[in-house]
């Protein structure tokens, strides 16, 4: 019976072909198991009538009835053909029953199946898609699950059934936990709650769990946070109150919203006493002073609702005695909470750092106005701070402590203070001197001055045990008996109260001890020439030179050296020397001056003068470098006042040649108008010249206008031709010394009186090098436009000065000299001349002499 359908169908199939279908059809009968042949026959029928075109494949999978690609085309094709028909069609049905049919032998391909629900999911047929994607799951391998539940998920989350949703969740959050963050939001977005937050606080348990949304883990518990906190009449599965306290310890960092999210709860409880039962313990443990500010400003703002709702409720339903209280009641809670703030805010400073001992300062100033408050925040300071730990100076609390009973007339009180606080062991010495000192203070304060005396000589006592200063291992009660704080007081306090031999033994201690200052040392010896020991007192300077080095044995020197020579004068003049000899052994340059310059006063005075000459000079030696310029203008007036003018030449040679070319120049000056004054025009001329080799004519303005004054008052013609070509021939010179010009351009543009923008005028980011290469140019184009010129047969250096111009100068400024002629005069007047010369007679000034010349002699 099937062979004899067949060939019905076949012959069927014959009598209703066109002839087109023929080489189609007969190929198809020579290779009925080709797929190619049967793809190329649906091609060719494609665009003809649908029912022959599902005829053929049919024909197609009857004989290939596991082939994939006929299946997949012939399902696009019946769906295509339904697209856009009401769903209430039986075509969708014989669709549908036609997928069925495929699934028989394509139940392992997730491409037939997911076709399948989303058509099915388009018919709306609820119950039909739910049942066919679990079909598909049990069908295909869980490696193909991850294409199904996509659309699966879709399809449940668009249901206007939210358990069916959860149910299909919860199956797919088996497979893949790590999508639980797209569960929660779905339930959050339902309304289920309750579940959100179980699952929720699962996910935060997890710590292999890793969010695919990029949330910390602190993140998804600040959102369960919030999440229970914000609906305590939707969760219920959860205990609030240990999550929330569970997170306290877990992320320390976070302590104030964390403390605001449980207050937060019990407030939308309704249980209003133990929201604020939270927000008290928070404010009491919280560490930081943002989680304080976060816990105190939610704290108040609930105040501030409880009133405002209390207010609310009164006007409306009318007052009675019982809401004025409660009322008059939150007011003051609130007001009390305002006024705590700032001892709130101090402990949360000292839960930070409990060994601060500003912040416990500024604790007791908070209860100015209770000594009782008072008393128990030093109490608690000095027992609570551990001086090794302290930040701050811990002796300032026990001195504070006693000088606040001493204000309250308690002296006894304050003494058992500082006894006790002199026991404590503090980590610097100078803690505990400061202990003893302010004891000793207190007792001046109040005129008992034996007792005063009396503490200070038993802190300086020599302890049992004794100790280095620097030796940490060792407490510092056995080293403070080297404190030099506690030796100055007491030294005061016996060079006032005390006897001349009890002073002077204090003194003599502090020197033996090695822990003496240059000061202690100066003001030992004062104190012995006061009282007239003057021997006593050079000792006190000579054991203090022992002690100390340079620098720090300068001020001993000093003041050693000036009151011996006050004392002695000349008297001692060997001893003085010795003095000065040994003081200016191993001084540095930087200290010298003064030791020399007192050294050549005293030879100035009672010594020799060519002695102090000789200070001078080694003085111009030995001084800083910045010093010498000085030393050698003191050099040159005292010579010059001594010995005169004339001595001073060899000393203003010396100095040229030593100090730098700033001061050189300025010396040089100094020594031209010099002999110019003593009537040496040529030695001046000299000196000019000799100077000019340092002097760049663009630097040194000042000097080349000096020496061309010099020159129209002295000089004539030739010497300002002379002057004018050295000036051309230092210029040329320094032209070519590319370092020399590069330093000056570029100390020029440092200068105020230039600026970059006069070197590149309108580029101001241009750099260094470009800057000089500019400068270059100008002065390249300068020297070309000085070049020497033929000008009335006369070849020299042209200067800025013209030729009349210069005998213009030189006839006003030397009417003396000797006339010269011109050129086209030289015949007739050859033989003419002045017949006589008058020489002017002047007197040699007495400074010349110095002080040997006395009187007009």
């Amino acid at each position: 019976l099937p062979e004899i359908i067949i060939l019905l169908t076949v012959l069927g199939g014959w009598l209703s072909q066109e002839e087109d279908d023929l080489p189609y059809e007969e190929e198809i009968i020579r290779n009925p198991y080709s797929v190619k042949c049967w793809m190329r026959y649906i091609e060719f029928k494609q665009n003809g009538a649908k029912s022959i075109l599902n005829m053929i494949y049919e024909r197609a999978l009857k004989e290939l009835p596991g082939s994939y690609k006929l299946w997949y085309n012939y399902l696009r094709e019946r769906r295509k053909q339904v697209k856009g028909k009401c769903i209430t069609e039986p075509a969708y049905e014989e669709v549908n029953n036609c997928h069925e049919r495929a699934l028989v032998f394509m139940h392992k391909m997730p491409r037939i199946w997911l076709d399948y629900c989303q058509f099915l999911v388009s018919q709306c047929k609820i119950t039909r898609s739910r049942r066919t994607f679990d079909r598909a799951l049990r069908a295909l391998p869980v490696t193909q699950h991850p294409r199904i539940w996509p659309l699966y998920l879709r399809f449940a989350r668009n249901l206007p059934l939210p358990e069916t949703a959860i149910r299909v969740y919860r199956r797919y959050l088996k497979l893949s936990p790590e999508n639980a963050e797209e569960y929660i939001d779905y339930l959050r977005s339902c309304g289920k709650l309750d579940e959100a937050a179980v699952r929720l606080a699962a996910v935060v348990n997890d710590e292999s769990f890793v969010s695919k949304e990029g949330k910390s883990n602190y993140q998804l518990w600040h959102e369960l946070c919030d999440l229970i906190s914000q609906n305590p009449d939707k969760v219920t599965s959860l205990n609030v109150g240990a999550i929330i306290r569970g997170g306290l310890t877990r992320f320390t960092d976070q302590l104030g919203k964390l403390w605001c999210s449980l207050a937060d709860y019990y407030i939308r409880s309704g249980h209003f006493e133990k929201a604020r039962d939270v927000y008290e313990e928070a404010i009491l443990t919280v560490v930081t002073v943002r989680d304080f500010t976060q816990v105190f400003d939610s704290y108040a703002q609930f105040e501030e609702s409880m009133i405002a709702a209390k207010m609310e409720t009164t006007s409306e339903m009318g007052k009675d005695e019982d809401d004025d209280m409660d009322l008059e009641l939150r007011l003051a809670r609130f007001e009390q909470l305002i006024a705590r703030r700032p001892l709130l805010l101090n402990s949360v400073l000292l839960r930070q750092n409990p060994h601060n001992v500003h912040e416990w300062h500024k604790r007791v100033k908070l209860y100015d106005g209770n000594p009782r408050q008072i008393i128990n925040t030093y109490t608690e300071a000095v027992q609570t701070v551990d001086p090794m730990k302290a930040t701050g100076k811990p002796h300032s609390l026990w001195v504070s402590f006693a000088k606040f009973y001493e204000e309250n007339d308690q002296l006894d009180d304050a003494r058992t203070i500082f006894e006790k606080a002199t026991k404590v062991n503090y980590k610097q010495v100078d803690d505990l001197a400061a202990v003893w000192c302010e004891h000793g203070e207190m007792e001046l304060r109040h005129e008992n001055y034996d007792q005063a005396l009396r503490i200070l000589r038993k802190a300086t006592a020599i302890p049992s045990k004794k100790a280095e200063y620097f030796d940490v291992s060792e407490p510092v009660q056995n080293r403070v008996y080297k404190s030099l704080k506690v030796w100055s007081m007491l030294a005061d306090l016996e060079e006032s109260l005390g006897t001349f031999q009890s002073t002077k033994a204090v003194y003599d201690r502090i020197i033996d001890l090695r822990i003496a200052t240059p000061q202690i040392i100066i003001n030992y010896a004062m104190f012995l020439e006061e009282h007239n020991y003057f021997e006593e007192s050079f000792k006190a300077y000579e054991r203090g030179i022992a002690l100390f080095r340079w620098p720090n044995v300068y001020d001993i020197w000093n003041t050693y050296l000036t009151k011996f020579i006050d004392r002695y004068g000349g008297k001692k003049l060997e001893r003085a020397r010795d003095l000065f000899e040994q003081a200016l052994d191993g001084c540095p340059a930087k200290f010298a001056k003064t030791i020399y310059l007192l050294y050549a006063k005293l030879e100035e005075e009672f010594g020799l003068a060519r002695h102090a000459m000789a200070v001078y000079e080694r003085a111009t030696q030995a001084v800083d470098d910045t010093e010498r310029h000085q030393m050698f203008n003191i050099y040159i007036k005292r010579a010059a006042e001594i010995y005169g003018v004339t001595y001073t030449r060899a000393i203003y040679q010396k100095a040229i040649e030593v100090l730098p070319d700033e001061h050189s120049r300025d010396m040089c000056l100094r020594f031209a108008d010099m002999e110019s004054k003593l009537g040496e025009i040529d030695r001046a001329r000299a000196i000019y010249s000799y100077c000019s080799q340092i002097c760049d004519p663009r630097m040194t303005a000042t000097f080349w206008q000096t020496w061309k004054e010099f020159e129209i008052r002295h000089g004539n013609e030739d010497t300002i031709r002379e002057m004018l070509r050295i000036k051309r021939s230092v210029q040329a010179t320094y032209n070519t010394q590319v370092n020399f010009m590069s330093s000056q351009m570029m100390k020029a543009t440092t200068n105020a009186s230039g600026t970059i923008s006069d070197l590149a005028p309108g580029q101001m980011g241009v750099d260094d090098m470009k800057l000089l290469e500019q400068q270059a140019q100008q002065l390249a184009v300068e020297a070309e436009m000085d070049k020497p010129k033929i000008k009335e047969k006369i070849l020299f250096v042209r200067s800025d000065t013209s030729r009349s111009e210069l005998a213009e100068l030189a006839k006003q400024a030397n009417p003396d000299e000797i006339d010269i002629d011109d050129d086209d005069e030289e015949d007739g007047d050859e033989d003419q001349g002045p017949d006589e010369v008058q020489l002017e007679q002047k007197s040699v000034p007495t400074a010349v002499f110095g002080g040997l010349k006395e009187g007009e002699d």
